[in-house]
């Protein structure tokens, strides 16, 4: 497939458009950052997992790369609720994303706002369209945020977990709530703000389920005066049948017995019909707690329906077999924003190794395009599933293999240990998770923010309402 030369045209715009950056308010001005090159042109937007490895594929491949992303670091999410559950910092699961392709001479970083995709002028809208951005290949690596079946509005008051931000703010309503509990004068109070609920019982919600119990029994113990800490509850809410959908039966079973041995109230077959700052309303029933947590769904980034081609129910691309855009095919989607099948016809999982084949294949078909090769298909190569549900307290499913117990939770350290990015992070999760396994203790205990006082207030109000009743 032809490839589109912007520097062939002797128009204005089209001269403009040798800059990977362009303002359209003068869109001949030459800034000088940008030296003329007449290489193609990939534009990549997004530096998570799928993001970095396109740009990686494309390291020698005779391109000039602009890799876009709001923030300035690649994340490592699947370990954000150790963050949330101040096990780790932000750093140590984050790297800058010009360190990482900080020896790549044809990648160039923007840190910036993506507001507008237009495929078939092939241009890309920066920073509430003060910048355009011209592009020969464009590669959509935007990752996807957590979905609230319609009610964007419960999100104020049970944040999801997909960035440092929302792990941060995880975090400080998590330990403010204890701060709250210990100078709650009514014991309604007390009770609300030591009840934690978790929504969605996939991997995420498992995983902070687990953690919660043994920062409450351990790391919190005999640091208060007025309450216990080890008396707070946590409620586990999945809307189906069975915790971790994804795995098989017997292993969800398990996993749900280790919660259960932790004290964890699990209900399946639960669905939320309501959340407010009083608590959630599940079943018909309302539960009163000042801490809610979601991880019950996903919605594709909302750049995606920019592209005017059909979406799934959450919000995904459902691309061609090479991982293009219907009607346009030098336009790539990649990671969660793109809706693919394994080859038993079930969804492609929102997981990390599944986001960097699809980069890899896109940067790969890429240069195939350039050399006048057809394009490979998609496949995924499933290498496995894990969860963790607290200390020796694991699920997974590896070639076939299903583990559970002391050897899969060993397995996910070593897994999590391996895809972190760069020397630094690995070590320093090392000795964080050596520090906290001997010691039970959380080293990042940091609140930031609301003030304990406020909380006490709605707090005291919640009780207040819930008494006149």
């Amino acid at each position: 497939m032809p490839h589109r030369n912007s520097e062939s045209s002797p128009t204005a715009a089209s001269d403009a458009a040798v800059h990977p950056l362009r303002v359209r308010e003068s869109l001949t001005a030459t800034t000088g950052m940008y030296p003329v090159d007449s290489r193609p042109h990939v534009v990549i937007v997004g530096g998570g997992f799928a993001g970095i490895s396109a740009a990686r594929e494309l390291a020698d491949a005779p391109v000039r790369i602009t890799l876009l992303d709001r923030t300035n670091h690649h994340l490592f999410q699947p370990l954000l609720y150790q963050v949330a559950t101040a096990v780790l910092n932000p750093s140590d699961i984050s790297v800058p994303i010009r360190w990482l392709l900080r020896n790549q001479a044809n990648a160039t970083v923007v840190m910036a706002d993506v507001d507008r995709i237009d495929p078939a002028a092939k241009t890309v809208s920066l920073d509430n369209g003060t910048v355009l951005l011209s592009f020969d290949y464009l590669v959509l690596a935007t990752g996807a945020r957590h979905a609230y079946f319609g009610h964007p509005e419960w999100e104020q008051h049970a944040p999801g977990l997909k960035s440092i931000e929302d792990a941060l703010e995880m975090r400080r309503r998590f330990l403010l709530s204890f701060e709250a509990a210990e100078r709650a004068s009514a014991a309604g109070e007390r009770d609300a703000l030591l009840t934690f609920v978790i929504v969605g019982g996939g991997p995420t919600g498992v995983e902070l389920a687990g953690m919660i119990p043994e920062i409450t029994h351990q790391a919190l113990k005999g640091e208060f005066r007025r309450i216990d800490p080890s008396s707070a509850r946590v409620l586990l809410l999945e809307g189906g049948p069975r915790i971790l959908p994804s795995f098989p039966d017997e292993l969800s079973a398990r996993a749900q017995r280790d919660l259960d041995a932790l004290g964890v109230e699990v209900r399946t077959n639960c669905v939320v019909t309501d959340v407010s700052a009083e608590g959630v309303v599940a079943n018909g029933e309302r539960i009163d707690a000042h801490t809610v947590f979601w991880g019950a769904g996903n919605q594709a980034s909302p750049l995606a329906k920019q592209l005017g081609v059909p979406v799934d129910r959450a919000g995904r691309v459902q691309v061609d077999a090479d991982l293009s855009v219907p009607g346009f095919p030098d336009v790539f989607c990649a990671g969660d924003i793109a809706a693919t099948a394994t080859k038993e016809g079930t969804p492609v999982p929102a997981v990390a190794p599944a986001a960097n084949q699809m980069g890899t294949l896109v940067g790969r078909n890429i240069v195939r395009t350039l050399n006048g090769r057809p394009r490979e298909a998609f496949r995924y190569i499933n290498k496995g599933d894990l969860a963790t549900i607290g200390r020796h307290k694991a699920v997974a499913v590896i070639a076939g293999a299903k583990l559970h117990g002391t050897f899969a939770w060993l397995t996910w350290l070593f897994v999590h240990i391996l895809y972190l990015v760069g020397i630094r992070n690995r070590l320093s999760v090392v000795v964080q998770w050596a520090y906290q396994y001997f010691t039970f203790q959380r080293g990042v205990r940091l609140i930031t923010g609301t003030t304990v006082h406020r909380l006490l207030k709605a707090s005291k109000a919640a009780n207040d309402k819930r008494r006149a009743a």
